[in-house]
């Protein structure tokens, strides 16, 4: 199992529930080991586009809203879910807060003297904004590489070769995929001044990163699609980015193995959360 920790603050973003690609089951896993008092859920958690069209709701999937409903209801847990491009259903209902929940188009979140404006980034993308035909086929691409992806890793893992991203790596090829990246962080960067903001949060762009740009701190989740990543905050205000493909590496001994160090590790909320 993996080791338990409990953190101020976990971001995630870009799960995309409702999709063969969604990595819901992992995440589940991961907050099941991972708590925390504010969680924020940054945008493309459920795949409103894929649904309307091949998509398909999984158990997996219901999973998750279940261990999200327990850390409000037994953690105490404050939940907030910024709309994204993929939930943008969400605008029927924004704002919407009920008890610890509540949903947004964005917001400015206060930790240890800065303040961080959070938004998924999908406000600048102009394909998305504007021409959301071209950008839902654009998305079909993507969902094609994912397929391609899985075939080729099945392929290297009997091998005994280790995960190749081939979306990534095209990413970091394509000229203008790396500059629609270096535009995106800076015009994140630019709203984030204009709303007196010290730093940013977002995802969409499913590239984990935490550094400072001009003389804001600009973060980003990444996505439980490939990275499989949250941002985490500890107490005294530091960001880290937890990958689950790491983690699980690490993984502690299983109860039967070891239950001394069992006991020692466990989180005492932890048992709390249990998903049917």
């Amino acid at each position: 199992m993996l080791k338990h920790n409990h953190y101020k603050t976990i971001v995630i973003s870009d799960v995309h529930l409702g999709t063969k690609s969604s990595k819901a089951k992992e995440l589940v896993r991961f907050l099941k080991s991972n708590t925390c008092d504010k969680l924020i859920l940054n945008g493309d958690i459920i795949d409103g586009w894929r649904l309307k069209k091949s998509g398909k709701w999984r158990k997996k999937h219901t999973r998750f809203l279940k261990i999200i409903l327990k850390m409000i209801d037994k953690l105490n847990t404050e939940v907030i879910y910024i709309r994204g491009n993929h939930d943008d259903f969400l605008d029927k209902i924004i704002p919407l807060t009920i008890g610890n929940f509540s949903v947004k188009k964005d917001y400015i979140y206060k930790s240890n003297g800065i303040n961080y404006y959070v938004v998924h980034g999908d406000i600048f993308d102009k394909i998305t904004s504007n021409l959301k035909w071209l950008a839902k086929l654009g998305d079909i691409g993507y969902t094609f590489l994912l397929w391609l992806n899985k075939i080729y890793n099945n392929r290297r893992v009997k091998q005994g070769l280790p995960y190749y991203s081939l979306s990534q790596d095209i990413k970091h090829r394509v000229k203008s995929a790396v500059s629609y990246i270096s535009s995106f962080e800076h015009e994140l960067v630019e709203l984030a001044k204009s709303r007196n903001c010290q730093g940013v949060i977002c995802g969409h762009i499913h590239q984990p990163d935490i550094r400072q740009y001009d003389g804001i701190k600009y973060l980003n989740s990444g996505d439980w699609v490939e990275s499989l990543s949250a941002l985490v905050e500890q107490e005294n205000g530091d960001w880290k980015i937890l990958y689950y493909n790491e983690l699980i590496k690490e993984e502690v001994p299983s109860v039967a193995e070891d239950a001394k160090t069992e006991k020692s590790l466990a989180h005492p909320k932890m048992a709390k959360i249990k998903i049917a």
